[in-house]
């Protein structure tokens, strides 16, 4: 009786945050113009080519090409089959450092496996380019996929990063089972390190431990819906928690970030689960939310268009429907402002002359903009 008490009260504490978040967000004046570029069907990722052109892939299993001007979009052909619905389908993609002399793309989505199971995969490919209106994938190949495949449609993340160096990071969801972020056996609940072709590194911190999955890097994720290197070639991940207790954590090689063992929030049917600060043998995360903001796109802004934002990351906020901007002190990391946008948002990105475009998720309509964030003109 006791511990529903103080659930309940925790539940109508986080309640009232959220109300007080929202009412005071909403006073805000914007200090940016925003720009409905392009619509498009339940978009889920996007990248910039060298030339200013935008790629976005669509959740059903689509990726298009935007001209520079927005006015222009065109299906992109050869892409995998996907298994689409829930939270599954096609998801990140990325440019190879080298892309402007290889051509080589990276796109995650999720493939269906036997009896009902299915699992996220990577796979790398050559965009083509070269015939106006004929984009095409050649040479696709799979080069990872989530181990083993299980039933169910959620929690895949499949977020995608290259570093500077072309080490490929890939996070990989827990698939809503809890204990496989704990279970060093395959990849689920992990983030894991690649070569650029898929390889594992020889320094990969399990690489030399039997029963032991060569690729993770870190585990005890739950759902990592960001990834992303600031400045300094840090690598940070942020990740959704159960019933509120969102995370950011800066991503250390064999580090276990502790899920489902502790959390800031709770189980969705109530039952507490022990705060981080209780285990302090596992990594606890450098901010978290609560109440919830469901975290989706991570970027960290260096362009020279919003000055007094550069080396902030910008997170998008499905529940919360906002932006959110974050500072850092060393490894620390606080809120330092919430943008409402009335919508979902889904993906964050800056663009080559600095702006920063958004894509929306609208569940009920299964639409959402592209939005352009320019600075406020006095």
């Amino acid at each position: 009786m006791k511990s529903s008490l103080v659930i309940s009260i925790k539940r109508l504490v986080m309640l009232a945050l959220l109300g007080f978040s929202a009412a005071c967000v909403s006073e805000q004046k914007l200090p940016f113009e925003l720009t409905s570029v392009a619509q498009f069907e339940e978009p889920w990722a996007m990248t910039f080519l060298p030339d200013g052109r935008l790629l976005v892939t669509e959740k059903p299993g689509r990726l298009l090409l935007l001209s520079r001007d927005g006015q222009q979009v065109e299906s992109v052909s050869g892409l995998p089959q996907v298994d689409y619905g829930g939270q599954g389908g096609l998801g990140d993609i990325v440019l190879h450092p080298d892309f402007s002399t290889n051509g080589l793309v990276y796109l995650s989505y999720v493939e269906a496996g036997d009896d009902d199971t299915r699992g996220a995969a990577v796979a790398r490919a050559v965009l083509d380019l070269s015939e106006e209106g004929a984009a095409t994938l050649h040479d696709l190949s799979v080069i990872w996929r989530q181990t083993p495949k299980v039933t169910g449609r959620g929690h895949f993340a499949h977020r995608i990063a290259l570093s500077d160096s072309k080490e490929l990071f890939i996070s990989s969801g827990e698939r809503q089972a809890f204990d496989p972020a704990q279970d060093m056996s395959g990849n689920l609940g992990k983030i894991v390190r690649l070569r650029d072709d898929g390889s594992i590194p020889s320094d990969n911190p399990f690489v030399e431990q039997a029963g032991v999955s060569a690729e993770i890097w870190s585990l005890g994720h739950r759902n990592p819906l960001g990834l992303a290197f600031d400045a300094q070639g840090r690598l940070w991940s942020h990740e959704m928690g159960p019933a509120h207790g969102d995370e950011l954590n800066l991503i250390l090689p064999g580090r276990n970030y502790g899920y489902p063992l502790v959390s800031n929030g709770n189980h969705y049917n109530g039952d507490p689960i022990p705060d981080h600060h209780t285990r302090p043998d596992l990594e606890a995360p450098k901010a978290y939310w609560v109440p919830a903001i469901s975290p989706a796109g991570l970027m960290f802004y260096d362009a020279d268009l919003f000055p007094q934002w550069q080396g902030s990351a910008f997170i998008g906020s499905l529940s919360a429907k906002a932006l959110l901007r974050v500072v850092f002190d060393g490894d620390e990391a606080r809120e330092a402002e919430r943008f409402p946008m009335g919508s979902r948002i889904r993906e964050v990105e800056q663009g080559p002359e600095g702006a920063i475009w958004l894509l929306e998720d609208d569940r009920n309509e299964s639409k959402g903009r592209l939005l352009k964030l320019t600075p406020r003109q006095p």
